[in-house]
């Protein structure tokens, strides 16, 4: 498997799925390199119905929560370029950086 480029926090655009959420823009919640899959937030909603637990203090009931998403499906969102880009490593300063492919700019 392909190492992510990716990383949590990381600003991106969903580039398919449902109609309506394609194209639109969120940040990463999680990453699942292992199942080449990502979590986003407010993306890819789904209702899970969970039971009562009072150990848990769980109240119990129908919970909308973000399911994942293929990594495929989401593009990198660049602030200076303003659409989904790849994104590329760079040496300098000692240390790898992530750019932007497009224009070039440093991501982290």
């Amino acid at each position: 498997m392909a190492k992510s480029k990716l990383k949590k926090n990381d600003p991106v655009v969903l580039i398919s799925g449902r109609r309506g959420e394609r194209g639109k823009t969120s940040k990463l919640l999680k990453v699942l390199p292992d199942k080449q899959r990502v979590v986003v937030e407010k993306l890819n909603l789904i209702k899970e119905f969970v039971r009562p637990n009072p150990q848990k203090n769980i109240k119990g009931g129908v919970v909308e929560r973000e399911a994942p998403v293929a990594i495929s499906k989401v593009m990198y969102w660049c602030k200076e370029c303003e659409q989904g880009v790849r994104i590329g490593y760079r040496l300098g300063d000692g240390s790898k950086q992530r750019v932007c492919k497009k224009c070039g700019t440093v991501l982290d």
